[in-house]
Protein backbone atom coordinates (compact mmCIF):
# COMPACT_ATOMS: atom_id res chain seq x y z
CA UNK A 1 0.00 0.00 0.00
CA UNK A 2 2.84 2.39 0.83
CA UNK A 3 4.32 1.68 -2.59
CA UNK A 4 1.09 2.74 -4.33
CA UNK A 5 0.67 5.81 -2.11
CA UNK A 6 4.18 6.95 -2.98
CA UNK A 7 3.43 6.50 -6.66
CA UNK A 8 0.15 8.41 -6.30
CA UNK A 9 1.79 11.33 -4.53
CA UNK A 10 4.47 11.45 -7.21
CA UNK A 11 1.78 11.61 -9.89
CA UNK A 12 0.07 14.50 -8.09
CA UNK A 13 3.35 16.40 -7.74
CA UNK A 14 4.07 15.73 -11.41
CA UNK A 15 0.73 17.23 -12.47
CA UNK A 16 1.36 20.29 -10.29
CA UNK A 17 4.87 20.71 -11.72
CA UNK A 18 3.64 20.38 -15.32
CA UNK A 19 0.90 22.97 -14.80
CA UNK A 20 3.28 25.45 -13.16
CA UNK A 21 5.99 24.89 -15.76
CA UNK A 22 3.42 25.39 -18.53
CA UNK A 23 2.45 28.73 -17.03
CA UNK A 24 6.09 29.80 -16.77
CA UNK A 25 6.93 28.75 -20.34
CA UNK A 26 3.88 30.53 -21.76
CA UNK A 27 4.81 33.60 -19.70
CA UNK A 28 8.28 33.62 -21.28
CA UNK A 29 6.84 33.27 -24.80
CA UNK A 30 6.32 36.61 -26.55
CA UNK A 31 2.78 37.87 -27.07
CA UNK A 32 -0.60 36.40 -26.16
CA UNK A 33 -4.01 35.75 -27.72
CA UNK A 34 -4.73 39.47 -28.16
CA UNK A 35 -1.34 40.42 -29.64
CA UNK A 36 -2.39 39.86 -33.26
CA UNK A 37 -5.30 42.26 -32.75
CA UNK A 38 -2.76 45.07 -32.84
CA UNK A 39 -2.43 44.44 -36.59
CA UNK A 40 -6.07 45.41 -37.03
CA UNK A 41 -6.24 49.21 -37.45
CA UNK A 42 -9.84 49.17 -36.20
CA UNK A 43 -8.69 47.92 -32.77
CA UNK A 44 -7.27 50.61 -30.52
CA UNK A 45 -4.60 49.89 -27.94
CA UNK A 46 -7.06 50.87 -25.20
CA UNK A 47 -9.53 48.25 -26.41
CA UNK A 48 -6.85 45.55 -26.46
CA UNK A 49 -5.68 46.57 -22.99
CA UNK A 50 -9.27 46.38 -21.75
CA UNK A 51 -9.67 42.87 -23.22
CA UNK A 52 -6.46 41.71 -21.57
CA UNK A 53 -7.61 43.20 -18.28
CA UNK A 54 -11.04 41.57 -18.63
CA UNK A 55 -9.46 38.13 -19.09
CA UNK A 56 -6.93 38.68 -16.29
CA UNK A 57 -3.85 38.65 -18.53
CA UNK A 58 -2.54 41.84 -16.93
CA UNK A 59 -2.24 40.19 -13.51
CA UNK A 60 1.09 38.80 -12.21
CA UNK A 61 1.91 35.15 -12.85
CA UNK A 62 1.25 33.93 -9.26
CA UNK A 63 -2.17 35.59 -9.30
CA UNK A 64 -3.10 34.03 -12.65
CA UNK A 65 -1.87 30.63 -11.53
CA UNK A 66 -3.94 30.89 -8.34
CA UNK A 67 -7.04 31.83 -10.35
CA UNK A 68 -6.44 28.89 -12.66
CA UNK A 69 -6.16 26.50 -9.70
CA UNK A 70 -9.47 27.87 -8.42
CA UNK A 71 -11.05 27.20 -11.82
CA UNK A 72 -9.63 23.66 -11.75
CA UNK A 73 -11.32 23.15 -8.38
CA UNK A 74 -14.58 24.16 -10.07
CA UNK A 75 -13.93 21.78 -12.97
CA UNK A 76 -13.40 24.49 -15.59
CA UNK A 77 -9.60 24.44 -16.26
CA UNK A 78 -9.71 28.12 -17.22
CA UNK A 79 -11.57 29.87 -20.02
CA UNK A 80 -10.87 29.58 -23.72
CA UNK A 81 -10.38 32.91 -25.51
CA UNK A 82 -11.06 31.51 -28.99
CA UNK A 83 -14.11 29.37 -28.14
CA UNK A 84 -15.47 31.63 -25.36
CA UNK A 85 -16.25 28.60 -23.18
CA UNK A 86 -14.70 26.76 -20.22
CA UNK A 87 -11.73 24.66 -21.30
CA UNK A 88 -13.11 21.52 -19.65
CA UNK A 89 -16.00 21.35 -22.13
CA UNK A 90 -13.45 21.17 -24.94
CA UNK A 91 -10.77 19.07 -23.26
CA UNK A 92 -12.82 16.10 -22.12
CA UNK A 93 -14.53 15.54 -25.47
CA UNK A 94 -11.21 15.70 -27.30
CA UNK A 95 -9.53 13.55 -24.66
CA UNK A 96 -12.10 10.79 -25.20
CA UNK A 97 -11.47 10.99 -28.94
CA UNK A 98 -7.74 10.59 -28.30
CA UNK A 99 -8.41 7.57 -26.08
CA UNK A 100 -10.39 6.04 -28.94
CA UNK A 101 -7.07 5.92 -30.79
CA UNK A 102 -4.49 5.28 -28.08
CA UNK A 103 -6.30 2.48 -26.20
CA UNK A 104 -6.85 0.22 -29.27
CA UNK A 105 -3.38 1.13 -30.58
CA UNK A 106 -1.78 0.17 -27.24
CA UNK A 107 -3.68 -3.13 -27.08
CA UNK A 108 -2.90 -4.04 -30.69
CA UNK A 109 0.76 -3.00 -30.48
CA UNK A 110 1.38 -5.04 -27.33
CA UNK A 111 -0.48 -8.05 -28.73
CA UNK A 112 1.67 -8.04 -31.86
CA UNK A 113 4.87 -7.32 -29.94
CA UNK A 114 4.33 -10.12 -27.41
CA UNK A 115 3.25 -12.66 -30.04
CA UNK A 116 6.16 -11.94 -32.37
CA UNK A 117 8.67 -11.43 -29.55
CA UNK A 118 7.88 -14.75 -27.88
CA UNK A 119 7.78 -16.61 -31.19
CA UNK A 120 11.13 -15.29 -32.43
CA UNK A 121 12.82 -15.64 -29.02
CA UNK A 122 12.09 -19.37 -29.04
CA UNK A 123 13.35 -19.72 -32.62
CA UNK A 124 16.47 -17.54 -32.89
CA UNK A 125 18.03 -17.59 -36.32
CA UNK A 126 14.87 -18.78 -38.06
CA UNK A 127 13.47 -17.15 -41.18
CA UNK A 128 10.76 -15.45 -39.10
CA UNK A 129 13.38 -14.08 -36.71
CA UNK A 130 15.36 -12.59 -39.61
CA UNK A 131 12.23 -11.24 -41.30
CA UNK A 132 10.87 -9.54 -38.17
CA UNK A 133 14.33 -8.18 -37.37
CA UNK A 134 14.65 -6.56 -40.79
CA UNK A 135 11.07 -5.26 -40.69
CA UNK A 136 11.47 -3.73 -37.21
CA UNK A 137 14.78 -2.12 -38.17
CA UNK A 138 13.19 -0.63 -41.28
CA UNK A 139 10.22 0.74 -39.34
CA UNK A 140 12.51 2.24 -36.70
CA UNK A 141 14.28 4.28 -39.36
CA UNK A 142 11.07 5.65 -40.85
CA UNK A 143 9.70 8.79 -39.13
CA UNK A 144 6.13 8.74 -37.85
CA UNK A 145 5.33 11.59 -40.24
CA UNK A 146 6.34 9.53 -43.27
CA UNK A 147 4.41 6.47 -42.04
CA UNK A 148 1.27 8.55 -41.62
CA UNK A 149 1.66 10.19 -45.02
CA UNK A 150 2.22 6.83 -46.74
CA UNK A 151 -0.91 5.41 -45.12
CA UNK A 152 -2.83 8.52 -46.16
CA UNK A 153 -1.68 8.10 -49.77
CA UNK A 154 -2.66 4.41 -49.63
CA UNK A 155 -6.14 5.34 -48.40
CA UNK A 156 -6.56 7.97 -51.11
CA UNK A 157 -5.38 5.65 -53.88
CA UNK A 158 -7.28 2.52 -52.85
CA UNK A 159 -10.31 3.86 -50.99
CA UNK A 160 -10.04 0.98 -48.52
CA UNK A 161 -10.74 3.26 -45.55
CA UNK A 162 -11.58 6.95 -45.01
CA UNK A 163 -8.54 9.21 -45.44
CA UNK A 164 -9.32 11.53 -42.54
CA UNK A 165 -11.76 12.87 -39.99
CA UNK A 166 -13.77 10.95 -37.43
CA UNK A 167 -17.19 10.64 -39.04
CA UNK A 168 -18.57 10.76 -42.56
CA UNK A 169 -20.66 13.74 -43.71
CA UNK A 170 -24.33 13.33 -42.94
CA UNK A 171 -25.98 11.47 -40.10
CA UNK A 172 -26.55 7.79 -39.42
CA UNK A 173 -29.90 6.14 -38.83
CA UNK A 174 -28.77 3.66 -36.19
CA UNK A 175 -26.17 3.64 -33.42
CA UNK A 176 -24.52 0.57 -34.96
CA UNK A 177 -24.02 2.42 -38.25
CA UNK A 178 -22.50 5.41 -36.44
CA UNK A 179 -20.19 3.15 -34.43
CA UNK A 180 -19.08 1.34 -37.59
CA UNK A 181 -18.38 4.64 -39.30
CA UNK A 182 -16.18 5.84 -36.41
CA UNK A 183 -14.35 2.50 -36.37
CA UNK A 184 -13.64 2.76 -40.11
CA UNK A 185 -12.25 6.26 -39.67
CA UNK A 186 -10.09 5.08 -36.76
CA UNK A 187 -8.36 2.35 -38.79
CA UNK A 188 -5.86 4.69 -40.44
CA UNK A 189 -4.68 6.63 -37.34
CA UNK A 190 -4.58 3.49 -35.17
CA UNK A 191 -2.50 1.69 -37.80
CA UNK A 192 -0.11 4.66 -37.97
CA UNK A 193 0.33 4.62 -34.19
CA UNK A 194 0.84 0.84 -34.09
CA UNK A 195 3.48 0.87 -36.83
CA UNK A 196 5.31 3.62 -35.00
CA UNK A 197 5.53 1.87 -31.61
CA UNK A 198 5.45 -1.89 -32.27
CA UNK A 199 9.11 -2.23 -33.45
CA UNK A 200 10.42 -0.88 -30.14
CA UNK A 201 8.07 -3.04 -28.08
CA UNK A 202 8.90 -6.12 -30.16
CA UNK A 203 12.64 -5.70 -29.59
CA UNK A 204 12.15 -5.33 -25.82
CA UNK A 205 9.88 -8.39 -25.64
CA UNK A 206 12.30 -10.50 -27.68
CA UNK A 207 15.32 -9.47 -25.59
CA UNK A 208 13.48 -10.06 -22.29
CA UNK A 209 12.26 -13.48 -23.43
CA UNK A 210 15.71 -14.59 -24.57
CA UNK A 211 17.12 -13.58 -21.18
CA UNK A 212 14.26 -15.33 -19.34
CA UNK A 213 14.69 -18.56 -21.32
CA UNK A 214 18.29 -18.74 -20.09
CA UNK A 215 17.34 -18.24 -16.43
CA UNK A 216 18.09 -21.14 -14.03
CA UNK A 217 14.42 -21.49 -13.05
CA UNK A 218 13.37 -21.99 -16.65
CA UNK A 219 16.24 -24.39 -17.29
CA UNK A 220 15.22 -26.38 -14.20
CA UNK A 221 11.61 -26.51 -15.41
CA UNK A 222 12.82 -27.86 -18.73
CA UNK A 223 15.00 -30.40 -16.95
CA UNK A 224 11.98 -31.71 -15.03
CA UNK A 225 10.31 -32.50 -18.34
CA UNK A 226 7.49 -29.96 -18.12
CA UNK A 227 5.63 -29.32 -21.38
CA UNK A 228 7.24 -26.71 -23.60
CA UNK A 229 4.15 -24.49 -23.69
CA UNK A 230 3.85 -24.53 -19.90
CA UNK A 231 7.52 -23.63 -19.49
CA UNK A 232 7.19 -20.83 -21.99
CA UNK A 233 4.03 -19.15 -20.77
CA UNK A 234 4.01 -19.97 -17.05
CA UNK A 235 7.68 -19.48 -16.24
CA UNK A 236 9.62 -17.70 -18.98
CA UNK A 237 6.98 -15.12 -19.88
CA UNK A 238 6.36 -14.38 -16.21
CA UNK A 239 10.07 -13.79 -15.62
CA UNK A 240 10.21 -11.49 -18.63
CA UNK A 241 7.08 -9.59 -17.61
CA UNK A 242 8.61 -7.24 -15.01
CA UNK A 243 10.61 -5.02 -17.37
CA UNK A 244 7.81 -5.20 -19.94
CA UNK A 245 5.19 -4.00 -17.45
CA UNK A 246 7.44 -1.09 -16.56
CA UNK A 247 7.62 -0.32 -20.28
CA UNK A 248 3.84 0.18 -20.45
CA UNK A 249 3.98 3.78 -19.27
CA UNK A 250 6.77 4.56 -21.72
CA UNK A 251 4.76 3.12 -24.61
CA UNK A 252 1.70 5.14 -23.60
CA UNK A 253 3.80 8.30 -23.54
CA UNK A 254 5.14 7.54 -27.00
CA UNK A 255 1.64 6.95 -28.33
CA UNK A 256 0.35 10.21 -26.84
CA UNK A 257 3.23 12.08 -28.44
CA UNK A 258 2.72 10.37 -31.79
CA UNK A 259 -1.03 10.99 -31.69
CA UNK A 260 -0.32 14.72 -31.73
CA UNK A 261 1.12 14.37 -35.22
CA UNK A 262 -1.30 11.71 -36.46
CA UNK A 263 -4.37 13.63 -35.36
CA UNK A 264 -3.15 16.80 -37.04
CA UNK A 265 -2.44 15.09 -40.38
CA UNK A 266 -5.56 12.92 -40.47
CA UNK A 267 -7.91 15.59 -39.06
CA UNK A 268 -8.90 13.42 -36.11
CA UNK A 269 -10.59 15.71 -33.54
CA UNK A 270 -8.52 14.64 -30.59
CA UNK A 271 -6.47 16.26 -27.86
CA UNK A 272 -3.40 16.59 -30.05
CA UNK A 273 -5.20 18.49 -32.79
CA UNK A 274 -6.78 20.80 -30.20
CA UNK A 275 -3.38 21.43 -28.60
CA UNK A 276 -1.77 22.39 -31.92
CA UNK A 277 -4.67 24.68 -32.74
CA UNK A 278 -4.41 26.34 -29.31
CA UNK A 279 -0.64 26.80 -29.63
CA UNK A 280 -1.00 28.63 -32.93
CA UNK A 281 -3.87 30.72 -31.55
CA UNK A 282 -2.02 31.31 -28.23
CA UNK A 283 -5.08 30.16 -26.34
CA UNK A 284 -3.05 29.61 -23.19
CA UNK A 285 -5.61 27.87 -20.98
CA UNK A 286 -6.36 25.23 -23.61
CA UNK A 287 -2.61 24.62 -23.95
CA UNK A 288 -2.20 24.23 -20.20
CA UNK A 289 -5.30 22.07 -19.87
CA UNK A 290 -4.23 19.78 -22.71
CA UNK A 291 -0.75 19.42 -21.23
CA UNK A 292 -2.13 18.57 -17.78
CA UNK A 293 -4.66 16.05 -19.14
CA UNK A 294 -1.99 14.38 -21.31
CA UNK A 295 0.28 14.15 -18.28
CA UNK A 296 -2.62 12.70 -16.28
CA UNK A 297 -3.07 9.99 -18.92
CA UNK A 298 0.64 9.19 -18.74
CA UNK A 299 0.60 9.14 -14.92
CA UNK A 300 -2.49 6.91 -14.93
CA UNK A 301 -0.80 4.49 -17.32
CA UNK A 302 2.27 4.31 -15.10
CA UNK A 303 0.09 3.85 -12.01
CA UNK A 304 -1.75 0.95 -13.65
CA UNK A 305 1.62 -0.58 -14.59
CA UNK A 306 2.79 -0.18 -10.97
CA UNK A 307 -0.34 -1.92 -9.66
CA UNK A 308 0.15 -4.73 -12.13
CA UNK A 309 3.82 -5.03 -11.15
CA UNK A 310 2.85 -5.05 -7.47
CA UNK A 311 0.47 -7.95 -8.07
CA UNK A 312 3.05 -9.93 -10.05
CA UNK A 313 6.24 -9.39 -8.05
CA UNK A 314 6.16 -10.39 -4.34
CA UNK A 315 9.49 -8.63 -3.78
CA UNK A 316 7.78 -5.26 -4.28
CA UNK A 317 4.99 -6.18 -1.84
CA UNK A 318 7.61 -7.05 0.76
CA UNK A 319 9.42 -3.73 0.31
Amino acid sequence: MRFLLRRLFRAIWLLAAVSLLSFVMLELAPGDFFTEMKLNPAMSSDTIAALRREHGLDAPLPVRYGRWLASVAHGEFGYSFAYDTPVSTLIWTRALNTLLLTVPATALAWTLAVALGVWTATRPGSWLDHLTGVASSALLTVPDLLITLLLLILALRTGWFPPGGMVSPGGHVTFAAALTDVACHAVLPVLALVLGIVPTLFRHVRASMIEALEAPAVQAARGHGLPRRRVLFRYALRLAANPLVSLTGFSLGNLLGASLLVEAILAWPGLGALLLEAVFARDVFIVIGAMVVSTAFLAAGNLVADVWLLMMDPRIRAA
